[in-house]
């Protein structure tokens, strides 16, 4: 891939303008910058994710004994 050069980030940050427009630049920058957050997070492994997933929450623990009474009946 060809390295970018100073002309050609030029080139492009005038489409961005003329695309965009100036005064939507800021909102635009701070919706690419969250949606890269989002996906660096998302891909990110956390294996305490999956010992959580596994445990029973609350209210399915609540549930259980309802679940048995309606069977019984």
């Amino acid at each position: 891939m060809p390295n970018l050069g100073l002309p050609e980030l030029i080139i492009i940050f005038v489409i961005v303008i003329l695309v965009f427009g100036v005064g939507r630049l800021g909102e635009v920058g701070r919706e690419l910058g969250k949606g890269i957050r989002e996906f660096k997070k998302a891909t990110q492994y956390d294996p305490s994710e999956d010992e959580e997933s596994k445990k029973p929450s609350p209210a399915k623990i609540a549930e259980r004994p309802a679940d048995e009474e309606k069977k019984s009946e």
